[in-house]
C-alpha cells in the first residue's frame, strides 16, 4: 500500500506540474504534500528527488523543493533548441523503430484524438507528451532522449493553451495537429527519415506561434497608452 501511494504521488505530481495545476516556480510544501498523499516525509522526499532528476522540480539547500520555472532565459533556449531535437529524434525514430513501438504509438494517438476532439486540454497535453516521448524511445539515442524529456516538460506546460481552443482558427489548428500526428506515424512506420523530419518541422511550426503567445504579453491597448501619456503630461 505504501509503495502504491508513493507511485501515485510521483505520477500525480508529474501530471499536475505538466498541466500547470501546480504553477512553474511554485514552492512545494513537504508537510502539506505528505498529508495530501498520505505518505511520510521520507518517501515524499524520494519522490521529489526522482522528479528533480527528471527536470520537473528543483531541490534547493535549506529551502526545499520548487517546481522548475519557465523564465525568459529558459524559454529563449527552448525555442532555439526544440526544432533541432524534434527533427533529430524523428529521423532516428524512423530509422530504428520496432513494430511494437509503432503499435504503441498508434494506441497513444487513438487516445489523443478522443480527448483532443472533446476539448480536454489537460488530457490532450499529457497524451501529446506521451506521443512525442514514445517517438524519443524509438530513436534509441539516450543522449537525445534525455534532452527531449526535459524539453517536453516545458512544451507540455506551454501547450495547455494550444489544446484549449478559443476560436474556429484554434480548433482548426488542433485538427491539423491530429492529422500531422497520423502522417508522422505513417512516415516512421514506413521508415522514411526525410519525410518524418519534414513532417516534424511542420508540426513544430504549427504550434510555435501559439506557444510564443503564452510567454509574450500582448501589447497594451492604444487607449491605455494614451491615458498614460496624458497622465505623465500633467
Amino acid at each position: 500500500m505504501a509503495k502504491h501511494k508513493k507511485s501515485f504521488c510521483a505520477e500525480d505530481l508529474r501530471a499536475r506540474i505538466l498541466t500547470q495545476d501546480i504553477a512553474p516556480g511554485s514552492d512545494l510544501d513537504e508537510a502539506r504534500l505528505a498529508e495530501e498523499y498520505g505518505i511520510s516525509r521520507t518517501p515524499l522526499r524520494e519522490v521529489l528527488q526522482r522528479l528533480a532528476g527528471g527536470g520537473f522540480v528543483r531541490l534547493e539547500e535549506n529551502r526545499g523543493a520548487k517546481v522548475e520555472s519557465m523564465d525568459f532565459a529558459t524559454m529563449r533556449v527552448f525555442f532555439q533548441t526544440a526544432p533541432l531535437i524534434y527533427c533529430s529524434v524523428a529521423r532516428q525514430a524512423a530509422e530504428n523503430r520496432t513494430s511494437r513501438q509503432v503499435a504503441d504509438l498508434k494506441d497513444i494517438q487513438h487516445e489523443f484524438i478522443g480527448v483532443a476532439r472533446a476539448g480536454d486540454a489537460a488530457s490532450a497535453g499529457l497524451l501529446n507528451h506521451a506521443f512525442h516521448e514514445k517517438i524519443g524511445d524509438m530513436a534509441r539515442n539516450p543522449y537525445l532522449l534525455a534532452g527531449l524529456r526535459r524539453m517536453l516538460i516545458d512544451h507540455t506546460r506551454l501547450g495547455q493553451t494550444f489544446f484549449a481552443p478559443q476560436s474556429e482558427a484554434d480548433k482548426t489548428r488542433v485538427t491539423k495537429a491530429i492529422e500531422q500526428h497520423d502522417a508522422m506515424i505513417s512516415a516512421i512506420e514506413a521508415q522514411e527519415p526525410n519525410l518524418a523530419t519534414d513532417l516534424t518541422l511542420q508540426h513544430w511550426d504549427l504550434s510555435r506561434d501559439q506557444l510564443e503567445k503564452f510567454v509574450r504579453p500582448d501589447p497594451l491597448p492604444l487607449d491605455v497608452l494614451s491615458m498614460k501619456e496624458r497622465r505623465n503630461a500633467l
